[in-house]
């Protein structure tokens, strides 16, 4: 039985920051919603209280019950998770008057405390809150202060119950990692032995018997989320697995054909459909981004469809949806936000069983489980890459003439980031086609011709992302080169803007 912490998630932006630091630290976890702890889950190992937008106090603060948890699990509440379990127990907690931001030192700390074993004096820590604990219970202690924050971390005296008001999980806490390791290995006793190899392991016997004999049906994408579930799924059904790779036209250049070689190289059983003239006849004439969206959507499910009714006895239809799609696709209150399933609507329509053998995986663990398997290395370390491909890309109406103006401009960018090794240093990268003509000068002739815009970003999980800051030299040199190998431009530019408050696509 597979070991694991669960994080009881509270509303923080850093939720899923903990999640990943427990997993780089060898130990699976869960991110539940703060009113949904697994009783009944016999791995449980420990519990951590994430942080909150909320002040505990607020009439619509996040609240749990944790009796029936205290006891049973060795407990670590960070920033609003600390001062909910002090306030809960008849502690003060007040506003601080303002926002403790920043950077602070654990200039005092009790060092044999088995939470900080290993720290170093003076340890820095990273603040982000509005209010502080000002008191806690008599059966609680101090074990650790900064110059500002008296209470800094708690111990619930007698129980594996901890508390500390800053944040371990962010990299600016200096020996947060040392921290949130004591907790998993010396106060929970956590063997630290999930490891991609294992994941494999214990996913391909898994697979094996809950898919049995059964046919599986897989939409590929090109990227790398579906390329990992598709080599998993062939490890533990072989030829039982077929996947479909759709081609709406609105893919990179010579990407249908590059991507069908690769998947061949892999020992995958894949059918191609070229479907472009389709989509392009369907997409005619539409300039609103959500419409294009949800054309090229319905595009893709119908396609998928009639070439999986092709298929006999298949029951089952798997699907590369990741973490943080689960994470989104639901609120903590239990609202969906966000629709996460990669075909959406297919499950449903084709009356078919879900299989997602990624679900519970970060983007960085799916690519460390594709090297593990031996997948190519361009293959795992590919960009994200928008379902909607270039019709996302292409502001206004989509012809063929676009895409094709548009597939070569983005085929000059993405080479040039791989000639200059800059491409595994930004997370994702792509040219916007946009809906403007401007003035220019080719030898001795005025040219009225399209104008593209370069967008590279930044980022971890594409929750938030900075634009990249390449070059000079080499956007001067993208440019120049777009502009003489790409008939139909003759204007670059280069889109500064963050997430928040952009996007990473333009529509």
């Amino acid at each position: 039985m597979q070991e694991k912490i669960i994080i009881l998630d509270f509303g923080s932006q850093t939720t899923q920051l903990i999640g990943r630091r427990i997993r780089e630290l060898g130990t699976y976890c869960e991110i539940v919603p703060y009113n949904k702890f697994p009783f009944n889950d016999a791995s449980v190992k420990g519990v951590i209280l994430s942080g909150s937008p909320f002040s505990v106090y607020d009439e619509s603060a996040f609240k749990t019950e944790l009796k029936d948890i205290r006891g049973k699990y060795p407990i670590l509440g960070i920033c609003y998770g600390a001062q909910f379990i002090a306030y809960t127990n008849g502690g003060t907690v007040e506003s601080a008057g303002t926002r403790e931001y920043g950077r602070a030192h654990l200039d005092k700390f009790e060092k044999n405390n088995p939470l900080f074993k290993g720290v170093s004096e003076n340890s820095q820590v990273w603040m982000s809150h509005g209010d502080t604990i000002t008191s806690i219970p008599s059966t609680f202690k101090t074990i650790a202060s900064t110059n500002e924050v008296a209470i800094a971390a708690y111990q619930i005296e007698g129980e594996k119950v901890w508390g500390v008001q800053f944040h371990p999980e962010v990299f600016h806490t200096t020996d947060g990692t040392r921290i949130l390791e004591n907790f998993l290995a010396d106060i929970c006793g956590c063997k630290q032995d999930w490891t991609p190899a294992s994941f494999i392991e214990s996913t391909v016997a898994e697979l094996k018997e809950q898919l049995g004999n059964d046919k599986v049906v897989l939409a590929l994408s090109g990227g790398v989320d579906s390329s990992v579930v598709a080599v998993l799924l062939n490890k533990a059904i072989g030829r039982n697995l077929t996947c479909v790779f759709v081609d709406h036209g609105l893919l990179r250049k010579n990407e249908f054909t590059n991507v069908m070689k690769d998947y061949e190289c892999l020992g995958l059983n894949v059918i191609g459909v070229n479907a472009s003239e389709r989509f392009y006849k369907e997409l005619a004439g539409v300039t609103e981004p959500e419409r294009k969206r949800k054309i090229i959507g319905k595009g893709f499910i119908d396609v998928f469809d009639e070439e999986a009714h092709k298929l006999t006895d298949v029951k089952w239809l798997a699907q590369g949806t990741i973490y943080p799609d689960i994470i989104e696709s639901l609120s903590i209150t239990g609202t969906v936000i966000k629709s996460h399933h990669n075909v959406g609507g297919l499950p449903e329509k084709m009356n078919l069983k879900l299989c997602e053998p990624l679900r519970l995986l970060f983007k960085d663990e799916v690519r460390r489980v594709g090297r593990e398997l031996g997948m190519p290395e361009h293959l795992i370390t590919r960009h994200p890459f928008p379902g909607p491909g270039l019709g996302v890309r292409i502001l206004g109406d989509i012809t063929p003439e676009k895409v094709r103006v548009l597939q070569d401009a983005d085929d000059v960018f993405i080479q040039g980031l791989r000639e200059w090794g800059l491409y595994d240093k930004v997370w994702q990268a792509g040219v916007i086609l946009l809906p403007v003509q401007s003035v220019g000068v080719m030898g001795d002739e005025r040219t009225y011709e399209n104008a593209v815009a370069l967008r590279a970003v930044t980022s971890t999980d594409a929750m938030t992302a900075d634009w990249a800051h390449l070059p000079y030299e080499f956007l001067g040199k993208i440019s120049n080169d777009i502009i003489n190998k790409v008939k139909g431009v003759n204007r670059v530019t280069y889109d500064i803007s963050s997430k928040p408050p952009a996007t990473i696509e333009w529509e």
